[in-house]
């Protein structure tokens, strides 16, 4: 059983989705790569987590612009316009009915209905099994997968716990940690680590020996008052991180991109993680510290609510709907 911010309970309808492979929609059973996919042989590509909020997918710009972003530093031409690209997402979530907004919400403010789509994008199929991209010969390959799948309600309360791992975040004349790309071993063996060490997620240092972020989230500590993150050179540029920074300089929250030690977290007064899909989770244990009081800080919670009116804001947005008379997320 999956432990961290990615744990889910499974759903019964997700045996009948069906899941876009290039221009085909496919039934889950059907829905398969070649053994030559670029993908499966190298992990040549760049993906994303996309969260979908009552029937739209969020933050959706903001997502595929750090899509198209990775992909032309690898040098990958996707073949597809942002808007063709957005029309295949609808494409998907239109024909397993996931567009209709759920008719109530649990009771944390989540969907009742979530969904999770995984977008991912290979540099295609190969001629023969080697790295060269010269030896691809067809475009890109592009899979939409959209589950029914939201992160269970006592992530968003009770927290996770942390372990701090020998594997680094690397410079990004190595590999660049800014890249989304399909190659995550750096990450998969941080995140070994921290489950053989009974922990649910792990901490990950930079180089310097400063604060990096998670193997799947970024890391928030609050002290004095104040939010803290890293700063950002070895991390990937989370979408929920720099909404979560947005929302601090909004609502009067001083927010700091700075290094800090793991001193520092240890003596944190709260800290939370941020990650598409479960959006804030607090963390209530570092290394076998525990963190604050040990449970979900008042400024973390402040943060949820404020976060889950960013995502009614967004959609909303999107869907042509004007709340400003009434915004709940500030009643």
């Amino acid at each position: 059983m999956a432990h961290g911010t990615h744990d889910y309970s499974p759903d019964p309808r997700n045996a009948g989705i069906v899941i876009g492979v290039n221009d085909e929609l496919l039934p889950r059973e059907r829905a398969v790569v070649s053994v030559f996919d670029s993908g499966f042989i190298l992990g040549d590509g760049v993906w994303e987590g996309i969260r979908v909020h009552r029937g739209r997918p969020a933050f959706l710009g903001a997502h595929l612009a750090r899509l198209y972003e990775g992909a032309k530093a690898i040098d990958l031409d996707l073949g597809r316009t942002p808007d063709e690209l957005a029309a295949m997402i609808d494409r998907v979530l239109d024909a397993n009915g996931m567009r209709v907004r759920a008719d109530a919400d649990d009771d944390d403010g989540s969907d009742a209905d979530a969904v999770h789509i995984r977008l991912m994008v290979s540099r295609g199929i190969k001629s023969t099994p080697y790295q060269d991209p010269r030896f691809t010969i067809s475009p890109p390959t592009i899979v939409i997968i959209a589950e029914y799948k939201a992160p269970r309600p006592e992530t968003a309360s009770e927290g996770i716990r942390l372990f701090t791992v020998h594997v680094r975040r690397g410079q990004p004349d190595v590999q660049d940690p800014k890249l989304n790309s399909h190659s995550k071993l750096n990450c998969i063996t941080a995140c070994i680590q921290a489950a053989k060490a009974g922990a649910d997620e792990a901490l990950m240092l930079d180089p310097h020996g400063f604060v990096a972020t998670c193997n799947s989230t970024h890391l928030f500590v609050v002290r004095g008052g104040e939010v803290w993150t890293s700063t950002g050179d070895y991390c990937l540029a989370g979408i929920t991180r720099a909404n979560v920074l947005a929302l601090c300089r909004e609502f009067g929250i001083t927010a700091r991109e700075r290094n800090f030690s793991l001193t520092e977290v240890y003596g944190a007064d709260e800290a939370f993680v941020t990650g598409t899909f479960a959006g804030l989770a607090p963390v209530v244990e570092v290394d076998g510290r525990v963190i604050g009081s040990g449970g979900r800080g008042p400024l973390t919670e402040r943060l949820q609510a404020l976060y889950r009116g960013l995502l009614d804001r967004d959609v909303d947005r999107a869907a042509g709907v004007d709340r400003s008379a009434t915004p709940w997320w500030l009643r």
